[in-house]
């Protein structure tokens, strides 16, 4: 007797959607790529994650060209009045205040173009004072440059320069003297602190900064000095000649500091960038290297660590703080021309890596964030393509098994939600399975129009503030159990902020 034939009962197969934020979290270079929260980076270059979206960085321009050498140091001038800035390049200072070709310099014959600087205000009027360690220490007084006139010790061996209760301080090249004028002078008899014998590893000063702390007798600012080696010594008080107004407050040790501009204020704590990290000393201190987790860095503890062993003594580690733009930035020189900067979120404490910004020093003035480079001065922060080049970002995310760990997935579509005031020229994929192989594919930074509202195209949405909503499918391929979603914008004028990510996978078998 015939039997009718069975059905086939093979499954169809099956796809599923999963969507993951953009990666707020930040560039995340501390923890197993494997245990990633999904809204943190393996890599996060020339993206800046925001608390409610990741925005491809803004780009910079040249504000001042023509100046004959590498811009190692700028120096702005405050008085109540006036306001200028000053490079360093070559063996001159230029004023660099206005915009366009650089004039005349406003001071020759030096030697080098590393300077740190201060301003201060006398009875006397206001100036900036200027040390390098090489040259004559020189003063600005809003009108003219001046040779500092300091009696005491050899004003060629001052190396850095701080301000602390109405004094200036002064630390000596490959020493462990630092030296003090009278209250509110810019000149005189300098008197000398002689640390050799509380820094117990030896070594010389870095510099001496400013520390404001309550230690339980209300506000007050300690002298902290940093040591090659890494020692902190603080002292309380305002005249070290006397015993009764001047004490040591304790010595610490972290690790070894990097670069003459190796620390910042930053609100009422003190940040120094050392091997151990960006650490602010309120914390460093009590945690005496024994907790990491106290650095702010900590979440890009290991490339911070590689960078900071790589490049510890090439010229120009440097900090700045841009409150306007909630950043922390970080310069780090990987190489002439090609300086890196590893940039924090004040408010989210999440991290990325920024490139194409050749920086050597960076200064704010007048609220405008600028950075040294080549024969030029750049203003940061404003445009959207880096004097006229294109801004390309590479972000990929923590890797994500959707909640299926042990199963095998086909991944086929790709939808990134971008906001963008033009058509985004951008690039989705996946990475599977822990494959760190960077990503090939390059874009053009040529853009679409974008259509008018009620006229759009399906799958673009326009939201207030000029910026349309962008939702387009673009084809994968790849199999494995974890997939790390990856994106490359590149912008020329285009303000691009990433929402999140949609994908669709096909579910496999465990094999």
């Amino acid at each position: 007797m015939l039997q009718p034939a069975k059905r086939s009962r093979q499954r169809a197969q099956v796809s599923v959607t999963a969507s993951v934020p953009a990666p707020v979290g930040g560039w995340n270079a501390r923890d197993a790529v494997s245990r990633m929260p999904p809204n943190d980076a393996v890599r996060l270059e020339n993206w800046f994650p925001r608390p409610t979206d990741v925005q491809l960085r803004p780009g910079h321009v040249a504000h001042v060209t023509g100046l004959p050498a590498q811009v190692e140091s700028l120096m702005p001038y405050n008085s109540a009045t006036t306001q200028t800035l000053f490079a360093a390049s070559g063996a001159a200072f230029y004023n660099v205040t206005s915009a366009g070709t650089v004039g005349a310099p406003v001071q020759t014959g030096l030697t080098s173009a590393r300077w740190q600087s201060v301003n201060i205000t006398t009875p006397g009027g206001s100036f900036l004072v200027a040390v390098n360690g090489v040259d004559n220490a020189r003063t600005w007084n809003g009108t003219a440059w001046a040779t500092l006139s300091i009696t005491g010790v050899a004003a060629t061996a001052l190396v850095n320069v701080n301000l602390f209760k109405n004094r200036l301080w002064f630390t000596e090249v490959n020493s462990l003297r630092a030296w003090y004028l009278p209250t509110n002078a810019i000149a005189g008899a300098a008197q000398p602190v002689d640390l050799a014998s509380i820094a117990r590893r030896g070594g010389f000063l870095m510099g001496m900064w400013t520390w404001t702390v309550d230690a339980g007798f209300g506000l007050d600012d300690l002298a902290v000095f940093l040591t090659s080696e890494g020692e902190v010594i603080v002292y309380r008080g305002t005249d070290p000649s006397s015993a009764a107004t001047w004490a040591l407050v304790g010595v610490w040790w972290l690790g070894a500091p990097l670069g003459r501009r190796c620390a910042m204020k930053y609100a009422g704590d003190l940040l120094v960038m050392s091997l151990d990290g960006v650490v602010p000393l309120s914390g460093a201190l009590q945690s005496s290297r024994l907790n990491p987790r106290v650095a702010l860095s900590d979440k890009i503890q290991l490339a911070f660590s590689e960078a900071a062993t790589l490049y510890r003594t090439r010229f120009g580690w440097d900090m700045t703080h841009l409150a306007q733009g909630n950043m922390l930035l970080v310069n780090v020189p990987v190489a002439l021309g090609s300086q890196e900067q590893y940039v924090m979120n004040t408010i989210t404490k999440a991290w990325a890596k920024f490139t194409g910004w050749p920086a050597n020093c960076w200064e704010m003035f007048r609220d405008e964030l600028y950075f040294g480079g080549n024969g030029a001065v750049c203003r940061a922060m404003t445009g959207f393509n880096d004097r006229g080049a294109n801004i390309v970002g590479y972000a990929q995310q923590a890797y994500n098994y959707f909640g299926r760990r042990g199963q095998n997935k086909r991944f086929t579509l790709a939808r990134p939600i971008i906001q963008a005031d033009s058509a985004p020229p951008v690039l989705a994929g996946v990475a599977i399975d822990f494959d760190d192989t960077p990503p090939t594919s390059s874009l053009s930074a040529a853009s679409l129009p974008i259509t008018a509202w009620d006229s759009a195209t399906w799958d673009a949405s326009t939201w207030g503030g000029g910026l349309t909503v962008y939702r387009s499918w673009q084809g994968l391929t790849g199999v494995g159990y974890a997939a790390s979603p990856y994106l490359i914008g590149v912008t020329n004028g285009v303000d691009m902020r990433w929402q999140s990510t949609d994908l669709v996978m096909e579910l496999g078998g465990v094999v």
